[in-house]
């Protein structure tokens, strides 16, 4: 009993490096994933170019996948409930193998 009370009682503490603080954009996402883990890559496409670059990859596994998948959910909700619904054509960004 007293190492649930002690589990319960421990706090993250979460550090934030000042050069992934700057963050990356990107406007397309490729998800892949095998028996294990999902990768996500975030990517930057440029108008009018041909070629585009990864800008970062997470591995996570499908139990942290699902996770996000339900807190971007939520967070989508939440930003249009305060902004107003976001208009985007369902299959467009399958389609495309990403977002634009």
């Amino acid at each position: 009993m007293n190492d649930v009370k002690k589990q319960d009682q421990v706090q993250l503490e979460i550090k934030l490096d000042e050069e992934i603080a700057q963050g990356v954009y990107a406007n397309m996402a490729v998800i892949n994933h095998t028996g294990g883990e999902f990768l996500i890559d975030m990517i930057f496409v440029q108008p009018q170019q041909p070629k585009a670059k990864v800008r970062s990859r997470t591995i996570m596994s499908p139990k942290g996948a699902k996770m996000l998948l339900g807190a971007l959910a939520a967070a989508v909700e939440n930003y249009e409930s305060e902004h107003g619904a976001i208009a985007v054509e369902a299959m467009e960004a399958v389609e495309e193998g990403g977002f634009h």
